[in-house]
């Protein structure tokens, strides 16, 4: 299958474009640059334009994967950072959704970017894929990005939202930046780390997005591991794994100065207690269920 990728060269595209092309599949490339190639699609989403001539070289597409997107703990918060990180989602995804539903051979099926941000902070509560939105800045943000993408589900395109977790890898996301703390034995819980994480292995994050590709499952899905765990465990975990002491906590003040309240509520402290419904529901497996697990995945244990 011919599949066009948004993202391509960031953590998560870098790894999605490998598993295509280790199945045979070819990856059609969205990218800002301006240099033309045989499977590249030169595209500006800021301006709003997609390169036709491009388009027609490349020819029929089979599906779209849109992983694009600025960063979103990257920098502190201000107010230019959150119409960034906004726009960089909806302009992107509304222009896609445009480019989709002009083709004339469409794609049996789109996946579009999405984040559990959209449940917001919810303390203990177990979340599925019916569970209601929340509140703050990252849901408003993931419910604006869904939303751009309807168009393509209007045309009668299968469209899937991938609500992705914590993808852990150690080439990018948050352990890359863990890891030479954690390393240097000065790693910690974030404040009480009683706050719940969901995350998944990049293994498990790729296989999830070509189960998802193959099997038409439309709606919102879920791409975290079926176990959650307390930022207390995840420390733990982290620390037993590296073989280095993790018993140090860093003050929830110390990250408000740092990085911002806001920034800080929303991304690294928030509770998110979210399960793969949706997949395990359609028959997914996943290789690594466990924090253990997906921690020795990561760091090739």
């Amino acid at each position: 299958m011919k599949i066009a990728i948004t993202g391509a060269t960031g953590f998560l595209g870098r790894a999605l474009v490998a598993a295509l092309q280790e199945r045979g599949d070819t990856p059609i490339l969205f990218s800002r640059t301006q240099t033309a190639g045989r499977n590249v699609v030169r595209w500006q989403p800021a301006a709003g334009e997609v390169n036709r001539e491009d388009l027609t070289r490349v020819g029929s597409i089979d599906a779209f994967i849109h992983l694009a997107g600025a960063g979103i703990a990257d920098k502190r918060w201000t107010a230019s950072r959150k119409k960034e990180i906004l726009d960089s989602r909806t302009d992107g995804t509304a222009l896609l959704a445009n480019t989709i539903t002009g083709l004339e051979v469409p794609p049996a099926v789109v996946l579009s970017g999405s984040a559990i941000g959209y449940y917001g902070s919810r303390g203990d509560d177990i979340l599925t894929e019916t569970s209601s939105r929340g509140e703050g800045f990252l849901a408003d943000v993931c419910e604006a990005w869904e939303n751009a993408a309807l168009p393509i589900q209007e045309a009668g395109i299968t469209l899937t939202w991938l609500r992705t977790g914590i993808v852990m890898g150690a080439d990018g996301g948050a352990l890359k930046k863990q890891l030479p703390l954690f390393k240097a034995g000065v790693g910690g819980r974030l404040g009480s780390g009683r706050q719940f994480l969901s995350p998944i292995s990049l293994h498990d994050e790729i296989q999830a997005m070509l189960f998802l590709l193959d099997n038409n499952i439309a709606g919102p899905v879920n791409l975290v591991a079926p176990e959650p765990l307390t930022n207390r465990a995840f420390t733990a975990a982290l620390g037993a794994v590296l073989h280095r002491p993790a018993i140090a906590a860093v003050p929830r003040l110390a990250l408000d100065i740092a990085l911002g309240s806001e920034l800080v509520s929303e991304a690294l402290m928030a509770s998110q207690r979210v399960t793969p419904a949706a997949l395990e529901a359609n028959g997914f497996v996943f290789q690594d269920r466990t924090i253990d697990q997906i921690l020795k995945s990561a760091l090739g244990k």
